[in-house]
């Protein structure tokens, strides 16, 4: 299983396009379709940070659920 993060924690670095608090989570097992997830969380920088970490290993359980 691989997991991947990438976004905006915040607090600078935002933009219209790309807000703070946009992140992208992938997760790949072998047999299995990569799974992509776009969130928009809201907070500052720890807290977009722990929301991904939920929502990532949330995405690994049901990976290999």
């Amino acid at each position: 299983v691989a997991v991947s993060l990438t976004g905006i924690a915040g607090p600078d670095g935002g933009t219209d396009a790309k807000p703070v608090g946009l992140v992208y989570i992938g997760c790949a097992r072998r047999g299995r379709e990569t799974a992509v997830e776009r969130h928009q969380f809201p907070g500052d920088r720890d807290a977009v940070r722990h929301a991904s970490v939920v929502a990532a290993l949330t995405l690994v359980l049901r990976q290999l659920g």
